[in-house]
């Protein structure tokens, strides 16, 4: 059983999900509303947030949870710069041609959904296309379940849940990564490496002689396998651009920049995107159910399971619109449970706390009964808001004043970073 919390308390927090994803669907119906209801909608959410500070009483969970939340940006952080260089790498290593040749993959997924528009009424369908839900919108989901620490809606600390968010999220880019650029597959577009990366046309020296001399050729490839070498004559490789990027220079090979790229290689990167290969396993995906997990556990409730019902319609358009193949999508949402299963010693969740304050509970029982026999309600009040509090309250007034100044410190990066996440993320 849950630790009570007020109704209204609970209920609002479902309720300001579905407003914001109710609101920035009006985008596509009428984009004077949405001008006029979005920011609207952020500076009374925010407004009510930064009411809530003052009177938030878990601020020391917080301050202990800090290390590992920065920990966990940081990591996230580099696996997506690894993973933003792999998105390049496997787009430009085989060249332009082999890009516009290449056909795609046989989907039963896609196959299914386009017999569906012949069988389901119109309505239906139109609903199944309608863009109402992105990858941005499971980010700011997850913010606002976040946040919602400071209503007691979820256990505390907040940092702790983002810490175990941002760990899971980082650890399935990692593997996400390492599976698409260990078997480079062909996009479920083939005109996307065309208009999005203008790299050389013919394939990276590496695989002029590991790849192309055995692509096609039955007998070459049973020779391959025969002799377990690269036996046959490239001949002679054709060259890259090699601008002077210093001590970044082995970067090269992998991004292969040309020279109306510009001379900046992190601009390559952030040019990559979500790349022009099939990338096993869909990211958006994966945030997709890292929110729903994270929602499901820390909140539960009718709520959880409308956010699973988005969570299978992203899926479908991923499909529907040939972002990914199915199977992407199916990996992304096994992977993307099982990982946040094996996080939970990052933040524990409802059930650890709530035997945490069972303990307490257990320890102090001998005051609760004597305080009720002794009809003291103020004694019992006090007690159970020790339970309630653990340990978290023990600050003399130096270590108040310091907590005071984290508490600020963390709610303005906190907002920074909900800020920032919608601006870079808006455009899907």
């Amino acid at each position: 059983m849950r630790w009570w919390r007020p109704a209204a308390v609970t209920g609002g927090l479902g309720v300001a999900a579905i407003s914001y994803v109710a609101v920035d669907y009006l985008r596509h119906l009428s984009p004077t509303w949405h001008e006029r209801l979005q920011p609207a909608l952020w500076s009374i959410l925010a407004v009510i947030a930064l009411s809530r500070v003052t009177s938030y009483r878990h601020w020391s969970a917080e301050f202990r949870a800090a290390v590992p939340f920065v920990a966990s940006m940081l990591f996230m952080l580099a696996c997506l710069l690894f993973e933003a260089l792999s998105v390049r790498f496997v787009t430009a290593v085989l060249g332009l041609d082999w890009h516009r040749n290449m056909h795609a993959l046989p989907d039963t997924g896609q196959w299914f959904l386009l017999s569906l528009n012949e069988k389901l009424p119109g309505p239906v369908v139109e609903i199944l296309r309608a863009r109402i839900i992105g990858l941005h919108h499971f980010l700011m989901l997850f913010m606002m379940l976040a946040f919602s620490v400071l209503f007691d809606s979820v256990d505390a600390p907040g940092l702790g849940l983002g810490a175990r968010y941002m760990f899971t999220m980082a650890v399935g880019r990692l593997l996400r990564t390492i599976s698409f650029a260990s078997t480079i597959l062909p996009s479920a577009r083939p005109w996307c490496a065309t208009s999005r990366f203008p790299v050389p046309a013919y394939p990276h020296r590496w695989a002029q002689k590991y790849y192309v001399p055995y692509a096609s050729d039955p007998n070459a490839i049973h020779q391959l396998i025969q002799q377990d070498m690269a036996y046959a004559d490239s001949g002679e490789y054709l060259g890259d651009y090699h601008p002077d990027w210093g001590s970044m220079s082995f970067l090269i090979d992998f991004l292969r920049p040309t020279p109306a790229e510009g001379s900046s290689w992190y601009s390559l990167l952030k040019k990559a995107g979500g790349g022009c290969n099939d990338l096993l396993y869909s990211g958006h995906m994966l945030v997709a159910v890292l929110t729903a997990m994270a929602w499901t556990e820390a909140y539960g409730g009718l709520s959880s399971a409308l956010i699973w019902l988005l969570v299978m319609h992203s899926a479908q358009r991923e499909i529907r619109e040939r972002h990914h193949y199915t199977v992407d999508c199916i990996v992304a949402i096994y992977v993307g449970i099982l990982l946040w299963k094996m996080t939970g010693f990052i933040w524990p969740g409802s059930s650890a706390m709530r035997n945490r304050r069972l303990l307490k509970l257990e320890k102090i029982q001998g005051r609760l009964v004597q305080a009720a026999k002794d009809s003291d309600m103020d004694e019992v009040r006090e007690l159970l808001k020790e339970v309630e509090l653990g340990n978290h309250q023990n600050l003399n007034k130096s270590q108040s004043k310091y907590m005071w100044l984290f508490s600020c410190a963390i709610t303005f990066s906190a907002l920074t970073i909900v800020l920032l996440a919608f601006t870079w993320t808006s455009d899907g």
